[in-house]
């Protein structure tokens, strides 16, 4: 068994492939068997990963409206909320440290844009609209300079902030691995929406106190719009993302709730994974 480290550097690369448009070519058989590996590697980490979460994850109500009273109280008792990485992120953190965590947080970043997007793929009508609506959102309703992910690597840019796999902590690597293995396989596509929407609804209070960090730093307000926006607009998205996407597949099907509420969990604990690793980082 390949330690983490290995694991989910190797992982990094193959998503970084994969999701690189590209060319026909005359070894794509051998891409092929390769990928298998991999994908193999990938499914053995997820699964691993959902036992750590199934007995939590069974508790949750399969009633639609059930469903959504539990998800939403994630926000308070999910792992991973009110870590005290982010009021020291607001206060005390010096810029070459809030430098090292906006890396791996930049490393960690799978592209919400593109997740939204695969996970999408064959969903019913009302949810698949309210993915539509977000996946706008996120690509700046259509102007450049709006754009939620180009955003953020302008403030990396700006920091002189530089994310290689080689120095990202495999936490981080982790947590981008999982939130693209959950996008691309569709047996997990509704554990992909339980994460994405576990991001929407948990993100405003890190972020907001992360933009208190950079202002406090002397960040100007307009490198830092990417952590200014997400305080704000993601409340709106959980609240529509909970009503129009998740009420209504719990309601779908049996066996919906479980994986959606497996795949806010999963995400969560990777999550709660990498705060933990920053703190030891910054010996806190």
């Amino acid at each position: 068994m390949p330690t983490p480290d290995l694991l989910h550097r190797t992982l990094a690369l193959f998503n970084q492939r994969r999701l690189r448009p590209g060319l026909p070519h005359e070894l794509w058989r051998e891409d092929l068997a390769a990928e298998l590996e991999l994908r193999t590697s990938e499914g053995d980490f997820v699964e691993q990963e959902r036992a750590g979460i199934a007995e939590v994850a069974a508790r949750a109500p399969t009633d639609p409206a059930g469903f959504v009273i539990w998800f939403e109280g994630l926000r308070d008792t999910g792992p991973g909320q009110g870590d005290l990485l982010f009021p020291w992120l607001a206060e005390q953190a010096s810029l070459q440290e809030m430098r090292w965590f906006l890396a791996q947080e930049v490393a960690g970043e799978a592209g919400f844009d593109d997740l939204v997007s695969l996970t999408q793929l064959r969903l019913p009508v009302q949810p698949k609209l309210e993915l539509a609506r977000n996946y706008w959102d996120e690509m700046g309703r259509g102007h450049e300079h709006a754009m939620h992910g180009p955003m953020l690597s302008r403030l990396a840019q700006d920091l002189d902030v530089t994310a290689p796999i080689d120095g990202t902590v495999w936490e981080s690597l982790a947590l981008a691995n999982l939130m693209v293995a959950l996008a691309m396989n569709r047996q997990y596509a509704y554990h992909s929406i339980g994460a994405l929407g576990a991001i929407e609804m948990t993100a405003p209070g890190r972020v907001g106190q992360v933009d208190r960090g950079l202002e406090r730093l002397g960040v100007a307000k307009d490198a830092r719009v990417y952590f200014a926006l997400h305080a704000t607009i993601d409340l709106q998205h959980s609240e529509a993302w909970n009503r129009e996407v998740i009420a209504p597949l719990v309601a779908s099907a049996p066996g919906v709730a479980r994986a959606i509420a497996e795949g806010a969990l999963l995400r969560l604990r990777a999550g709660a994974r990498c705060f933990e690793r920053y703190r030891a980082h910054f010996e806190l």
